[in-house]
């Protein structure tokens, strides 16, 4: 099982932070180092230092790592235009030597639109526009460097697109799909997914979803095989009762709560954390890869004991 670290930098931490958690994250062994996609803080607490650009954020980080894998779960197709942003993507890809993935979403939080003059369509819309995004990005990426990309859609046109720069991976970065919904998610996965990622959900809901996926993609003559299924899990791993409680304290919030950490995420000693997730692997829920949610920055020995103690016994 591939573990991951998944950091939320719109709770409260500035890209130097950002920094130390992903070249931590890379030198203990993790699989990647990846970060929401938020403009605004969720729920209460100091809005300081204020949020940092994700795709800013990860090609700064690309240049100063060498192994680890970056990426959005999950960028919101609301915030950016997909020519740009396929543009953004494959440069940082370069400038990562290859390393990058792209979690895509629909957007779904309204505060965060209002606060910083992003148009928020119907949820409807918003799926519709997704879905054209990951056609034209999927479309730019594979355009012929001597060629042109153009699309005539509903809410995108491109004329005459060079389809520039190309990315370094082959055929593309990954691509990254999410979320519960019943039938436009998982079809979207299908179509366009190298991943498909059921965030905070127990593993019987999660394998559920995966399902769901499996049948979509066969339903498009896609082999089901051919995706990652992965989760997201908020964690909060100690040595003892006492350590795990304090992380609890640190994190504060609903999560903060140990029975709410348990029955939503990774919460207990190591020994703990590896029965959970034996319950959403292969052989539980069917996931094969894990993002880790890391939600105190501060606390790099929780990075560290999780390397030591559990990464070994997967």
């Amino acid at each position: 099982m591939d573990l991951r670290i998944f950091v939320e930098p719109q709770q409260g931490a500035t890209y130097a932070r950002q920094l130390a958690v992903a070249q931590a994250a890379e030198e203990y062994g993790f699989g990647a180092f990846f970060r929401s996609d938020h403009y605004l803080r969720i729920g209460s607490g100091s809005p300081l230092p204020g949020p940092t650009d994700a795709w800013v954020t990860l090609a700064a980080i690309a240049r100063e790592t060498t192994t680890i894998r970056l990426g959005t779960l999950v960028t919101s197709a609301t915030f950016r235009l997909p020519g740009p942003l396929a543009l953004t993507v494959a440069q940082v890809d370069e400038m990562s030597g290859g390393r990058v993935e792209l979690g895509l979403g629909a957007g779904w939080f309204t505060a965060e639109h209002s606060a910083y003059g992003i148009p928020f369509p119907p949820v409807g819309e918003r799926f519709d526009r997704l879905a054209e995004q990951l056609a034209i990005i999927e479309g730019l990426w594979l355009a012929p460097v001597d060629g042109a990309f153009s699309h005539q859609g509903r809410h995108y046109q491109l004329t005459d697109s060079p389809g520039l720069p190309k990315p370094v991976q082959d055929p593309h970065p990954p691509i990254i799909i999410g979320g519960s919904g019943p039938r436009r998610t998982p079809a979207l996965a299908a179509r366009y997914a190298a991943e498909f990622n059921v965030p905070f959900a127990p593993p019987e809901r999660a394998a559920a979803q995966f399902e769901v996926v499996r049948g979509a993609a066969a339903a498009i003559e896609r082999d089901p095989a051919d995706l990652v299924y992965s989760v997201a899990l908020t964690l909060c791993c100690g040595r003892d009762d006492a350590e795990v409680r304090r992380r609890a304290e640190r994190i504060g919030g609903e999560l903060g709560d140990l029975d709410t950490l348990r029955a939503k995420g990774l919460a207990g000693s190591p020994a703990e954390i590896l029965d959970r997730l034996a319950a959403y692997g292969p052989d539980g829920a069917g996931a094969s890869r894990v993002y880790l949610q890391v939600l105190d920055l501060e606390d790099l020995d929780h990075l560290a004991l999780v390397a030591q103690e559990v990464l070994p016994r997967l």
